[in-house]
């Protein structure tokens, strides 16, 4: 009996190990996370709520750059494989047709003007050009877009062309993604380059579908067993024990996305970086 009281008693214990293995961020690395630490990221480039310059667009990314901001972009395959800088899945909110990026051939993209501008989806080479120019020490912070039908060949090719990409870029940089798989090739292919995990609420989760188990597994961070990410990057909502007990773990904290309505002193006294959008904050404030 005394051997089975304590195996029972051991449980507890043995369960608390287990989580904490399974949402540990790894060994923070914090000279490589300096050049992002305490700065002011604009999302999707400095635009305003009127879409003038429009998101995304090269004049946003400029306008960033010589403001002294570090910027936060968003990149993914059209068709034919060209790396875009574009946010969403489909073309259909920031251009006159519909259908989706990845099955639209660049040659068409680049043809479609941005929200009635005469701006239109630039390539990630563009992009890495342009603010290079502005301001070659602008510290980018790089999503890579990923889906849950994409698989092992498509992902892999497609972190290796943002890696690419990078190689010639003047200033610091890191990666991000939603995909717990995208962060783990990084953390493969590359080593040395600072990666995130973006993490959504299991609330706004389930807003948009995704099934309950999924949605608990990536809102709580389980993906951080294959990821080890340097940093979280969480959304406005109220964060939960695992986002809490990966910044007591030593993991950098990022907010994204803060808007002129939010507290903003205390997001940035919360985070160790914040992405913004539709207002003008220090460029660095910590």
């Amino acid at each position: 009996m005394l051997w089975l009281l304590l195996l029972l008693a051991a449980v507890p214990v043995l369960f608390v190990v287990l989580v904490l293995f399974l949402v540990w961020p790894g060994a923070p690395r914090k000279r490589l996370r300096q050049p992002f630490f305490g700065r002011s990221y604009a999302h999707r480039g400095l635009f305003g709520a009127q879409q003038r310059p429009p998101e995304n667009s090269l004049p946003a990314f400029a306008a960033a750059a010589r403001n002294g901001y570090g910027i936060e972009l968003d990149v993914q395959f059209t068709e034919d494989r060209q790396l875009v800088v574009f946010h969403d899945d489909t073309l259909d909110r920031m251009t006159p047709v519909k259908g989706g990026v990845g099955n639209t051939p660049w040659p068409v993209v680049s043809a479609l003007p941005l929200a009635g501008s005469g701006e239109h989806a630039p390539l990630f080479t563009e992009v890495l050009r342009t603010v290079a120019a502005a301001n070659p020490s602008t510290p980018l912070i790089v999503e890579i877009k990923s889906r849950y039908e994409y698989r092992g060949r498509y992902l892999l090719e497609l972190c290796r062309a943002v890696l690419s990409a990078l190689k010639n870029y003047p200033g610091p940089y890191c990666i991000e993604s939603f995909d717990p798989r995208v962060v783990r090739l990084v953390r493969i292919l590359a080593p040395g380059v600072v990666r995130g995990q973006l993490a959504d609420s299991y609330r706004n989760h389930r807003k948009i579908g995704t099934p309950r188990v999924a949605a608990y597994l990536l809102s709580h961070c389980f993906g951080n067993l294959i990821a080890r990410p340097d940093f979280i990057a969480w959304c406005p909502d109220k964060r939960n024990w695992a986002i809490r007990l990966c910044a007591a773990l030593g993991a950098m904290t990022v907010m994204w996305t803060a808007l002129p309505d939010h507290d903003i002193a205390r997001l940035e006294q919360e985070n160790d970086a914040v992405i913004f959008q539709w207002y003008e904050p220090e460029p660095k404030y910590k």
